[in-house]
């Protein structure tokens, strides 16, 4: 992932710096004594990580561990440096890695293995490193286009579905987009249109979706605050683009931060846009406190933590007996056919295709 991570833990939720956090303690539940690793773990992570403060005092007050969260700006930089200081980690634990970039890291053998307890009890489809279990899965989230319903409505038009529904006359000069180079909801729309139309015929699309005016701005922040009609910054900044990419969890974040709240979000989700990412967190090779850092990735899969997660950070839980909060289930959609391609193929393509993208769009 490369630039704005998502909505609430971008521009909307509070961001933590540094900070020291409780979290869980030994595997077997008792509360930390110190060990070779202390009482502190530390949790290396990208900007956007957050928890909230009951479930982490919860965390001290059963284990005894607390966690230092070091953020590292976006989950590619934060990354980076950990490949940097391979064997020599800044940290215990590294969150933040997702499909898009999961290969770099297991390629670059970052991470030492450890199957975390309550494994069971998350989605097999996500567990991309079940054999090794070099990563745990954490959390999941969709890419989608975003649409303005005031807009559409005024306009009795039919908001778009699909991608094919983009190039269509009628939606012309309607959509902003982000960079691939720069942005990671623009870099995940992108895979998305090669896991639609396949290797040979995703460029052909994209220069249909350039020839109906499609916007292309740095990153989300931009387009979702500034261009997008349909958010609360857009319309502030008087933004007169209908359609963005952003993700599935944004018109809830529309609602639970609005100042008046409105009945309904008033934004909604073209569901056959979609691109699924997955984000994970290992235990990094090298670590001072290994004991620690595994009963951090078994607490990050917790029941507790899984449920919290959702309205801290705009996220899916992986653990399947985790709900999702009533204003993800009210104010959100469903997203039943999000795309997705495979780390190994990102890994082996992605330069090339980020050059590609760029040739035929932005020239």
């Amino acid at each position: 992932m490369r630039s704005s991570k998502r909505l609430a833990a971008g521009a909307l939720a509070a961001a933590l710096g540094v900070t020291t956090l409780a979290a869980c303690g030994g595997s077997d539940g008792k509360k930390a004594s110190g060990g070779s690793g202390g009482k502190t773990v530390t949790l290396v992570s990208h900007d956007s990580f957050n928890a909230s403060d009951p479930v982490l005092k919860a965390f001290t007050a059963e284990t005894g561990y607390t966690v230092k969260v070091l953020k590292s700006g976006d989950a590619g930089a934060a990354l980076n440096q950990e490949i940097l200081t391979k064997g020599s980690p800044r940290g215990d634990v590294f969150f933040g890695v997702d499909n898009t970039l999961l290969s770099r890291a297991l390629d670059n053998g970052i991470f030492t293995p450890y199957e975390a307890k309550g494994l069971d009890r998350v989605a097999a489809d996500v567990q991309l490193d079940k054999d090794k279990h070099r990563v745990t899965p954490i959390d999941t989230g969709d890419i989608c286009v975003n649409y303005d319903k005031k807009y559409f409505a005024d306009k009795k038009l039919s908001p778009p579905r699909s991608f094919d529904d983009l190039i269509k006359p009628e939606y012309k000069d309607l959509l902003v987009t982000e960079n691939v180079a720069t942005s990671s909801p623009g870099l995940g729309f992108m895979l998305g249109s090669v896991a639609t139309y396949g290797d040979d015929r995703w460029q052909d699309y994209w220069k249909k979706l350039k020839a109906n005016g499609v916007k292309v701005v740095d990153g989300w922040e931009q387009a979702y605050n500034t261009d997008f009609s349909g958010s609360a910054g857009g319309k502030k900044a008087k933004g007169d683009r209908p359609l963005v990419v952003s993700y599935a969890s944004s018109p809830p974040a529309e609602v639970i931060y609005a100042d008046p709240k409105p009945a309904e979000a008033p934004t909604g989700v073209a569901t056959g846009t979609c691109f699924r990412q997955t984000e994970f967190a290992g235990l990094l090779k090298g670590a001072k406190n290994e004991a620690g850092g595994k009963a951090l990735l078994d607490f990050l899969i917790s029941k507790k933590f899984q449920e919290d997660m959702p309205l801290q950070m705009f996220v899916d839980p992986v653990a399947k007996d985790a709900a999702l909060p009533a204003e993800f289930t009210k104010y959100g959609a469903k997203i039943t056919e999000s795309t997705t391609v495979a780390p190994d193929k990102i890994a082996k393509n992605r330069d090339q295709w980020v050059k590609t993208w760029s040739s035929l769009v932005l020239k």
